[in-house]
C-alpha cells in the first residue's frame, strides 16, 4: 500500500457529518494529502459552523495537492473515451470530471485514493490506473 492517501470527498463528507469513519482513519497507515479539487467540493457543501471547522481542520493539517495543466488536459481525453464508449450525457461526464481530476492527481503522486464511491471511481479507474481503496458509505 502507498504511503500517502488522498480520501474522496465522498469518505470526508460522511466524516464530517457523522464520524463514521473516524476509527478507520485513526487507525490509517499513511500520510494524508488534500486534494485541492475535494477541498472545493466540500467549501461547496459546507452548511454549518462544524463543517466549516472540520474543512479549516483539513486544510490546516495536511498539504494539498492540485491538478496540473497536464493532468487537466488527461482528464478531458479520459472523459472524451468515457462519453464515446458509454453514451452519458453531458451533465453526468461534467459530475465525473472532479472524480477523475481526484483519481489523476492521487496517482500522480502515488496516492492510496480513499472514496466510498465504488462506482464511478471503478468506471474512471477502468480508463487510468491507479490505487483505490473502498470505505463503506456512511453506516
Amino acid at each position: 500500500m502507498s504511503s500517502l492517501v488522498i480520501f474522496d470527498t465522498s469518505v470526508l463528507v460522511d466524516q464530517l457529518r457523522t464520524d463514521c469513519h473516524e476509527e478507520r482513519i485513526r487507525s490509517l497507515a499513511g500520510i494524508i494529502r488534500n486534494s485541492s479539487v475535494v477541498l472545493a467540493e466540500l467549501w461547496r457543501g459546507v452548511k454549518t459552523r462544524r463543517d466549516r471547522q472540520g474543512v479549516l481542520e483539513l486544510e490546516e493539517n495536511h498539504p494539498t495537492l492540485t491538478p496540473t495543466a497536464r493532468t487537466w488536459i488527461e482528464s478531458g481525453k479520459i472523459l472524451a473515451e468515457i462519453g464515446k464508449e458509454t453514451g452519458f450525457e453531458p451533465g453526468k461526464l461534467r459530475d465525473l470530471h472532479l472524480d477523475v481530476l481526484i483519481a489523476l492527481t492521487a496517482r500522480s503522486c502515488g496516492a492510496r485514493l480513499i472514496t466510498s464511491n465504488r462506482a464511478d471511481f471503478e468506471l474512471i479507474r477502468s480508463r487510468c490506473s491507479f490505487q483505490m481503496e473502498i470505505w463503506p458509505a456512511r453506516e
